[in-house]
């Protein structure tokens, strides 16, 4: 499976993350904010996940049909074992302090954020999902999360109902899991990526201090 891999240049071991893309693969803006994140001083690593339909995958914004059927084709048991390996690969660097690590996604990404807090809960120190379209299907599995999670939607975002969210958070607070929950107004889904038409600069970047403070303070940074 490949990756994209960005590491702090300070010298030391250093906690790691797990970047997950959109439905658009590993594309220029996943590998920006996974740069991102190691600037802040973390390992961060993201698995190509469409590797086995052929590596290097990257689909224009425009074609979100083409997306879709790429991503209805993962498996949620193979998302795991990725995401395992993955995990794997990381602790096992000379520079990573594990053995845990934290996790955010996109889109896609997002549900497989929340994913990976329930089925790999021994593993995710922290998640941060960003409007993981389908997360609503994962409450049955919530119960096994152990990770802090901050979870980000936006208001307008017809691609998850106002519904779904507050079941997410009544189900999260039901469960009495250690959560927090933004819902932005005005926000649309894939508010934080600026190469999208829906990029919302103020959702983006408040989402963004609390993602760092998340992690700063679950991951050790």
């Amino acid at each position: 499976m490949p990756a994209y891999v960005a590491e702090p240049t300070a010298p030391g071991r250093h906690p790691a993350v797990l970047v997950i893309q959109e439905i658009f693969g590993v594309n220029p803006h996943i590998q920006e904010v996974t740069r991102r994140i190691a600037g802040e001083g973390y390992v961060a690593l993201a698995p190509d996940l469409f590797y086995r339909a052929g590596a290097g995958q990257v689909i224009p914004y425009e074609e979100i049909q083409k997306g879709v059927e790429q991503a209805m084709k993962l498996r949620d048991d193979s998302l795991v074992r990725d995401l395992s390996a993955a995990i794997d690969h990381l602790v096992a660097k000379q520079n990573v302090a594990g053995p845990k690590v934290g996790v955010t996604g996109f889109c896609m990404g997002g549900r497989v954020s929340f994913l990976a807090a329930c089925d790999l809960a021994d593993r995710i120190g922290a998640a941060a999902p960003y409007y993981g379209g389908g997360t609503i299907a994962l409450l049955p599995k919530a119960d096994k999360i152990k990770a802090p999670l901050h979870l980000f939607f936006g208001e307008r975002d017809n691609y998850i109902p106002q519904d779904q969210v507050n079941a997410i958070e009544a189900k999260l607070r039901e469960l009495g899991k250690s959560y927090k929950l933004d819902n932005y107004a005005g926000a649309d889904h894939g508010f934080f990526c600026n190469d999208r038409a829906s990029y919302d600069e103020k959702a983006a970047s408040d989402s963004w201090t609390k993602l760092k403070a998340l992690f700063k303070a679950h991951l050790g940074k």
